[in-house]
């Protein structure tokens, strides 16, 4: 499982740049700031752990917005916890994992995204309410999104 924050300010989000790890599935893609829980972390322990160590910010406050199911492939399904925030302190740090940039909301999906990412940055912009979205990739390649139980089809 794992944490994954969206950060707004000033009308942008927070994306990291997955250029540096070798070998990394997000490579080139840009991406929120989370991660893989460790032992005995809640979903909002982790999230607040990995922010500070990938960003330098301190969350202050948050919400917590949706679920998202990621099955690929023949690999164990994995579940990502999606927050929020606007209320944060402190200063960005350069971070191991890529390039943090501020990215203006309304142009998030011309960046180099998943597909399924997509759909959730979507569904945060028109401040959807609370969601589970199960995300269905083949050789990385999203072949099916559900959105709280119901199929989306192109159109939705």
């Amino acid at each position: 499982m794992k944490s994954q924050l969206t950060t707004e300010k000033d009308g942008c989000y927070l994306m990291l740049h997955r250029v540096t790890k070798k070998n990394d599935i997000n490579h080139d893609k840009w991406i929120g700031v989370g991660g893989h829980f460790e032992e005995h972390e809640s979903p909002e322990d982790c999230l607040k752990r990995e922010v500070k160590e990938e960003t330098g910010l301190t969350i202050d406050s948050f919400r917590f917005r949706g679920i998202v199911t990621f099955i690929s492939d023949d690999d164990p399904a994995e579940y990502m916890h999606l927050f929020t925030t606007d209320s944060f302190h402190g200063d960005i740090i350069d971070c191991d994992e890529g390039k943090l940039e501020w990215y203006p909301i309304d142009k998030i999906d011309e960046l180099e995204l998943w597909e399924g990412d997509k759909i959730f940055f979507r569904l945060l912009r028109e401040n959807a309410p609370f969601f589970s979205l199960k995300l269905v990739y083949k050789k990385g390649k999203l072949i099916e999104a559900v959105l709280n139980g119901n199929k989306l089809t192109n159109e939705s």
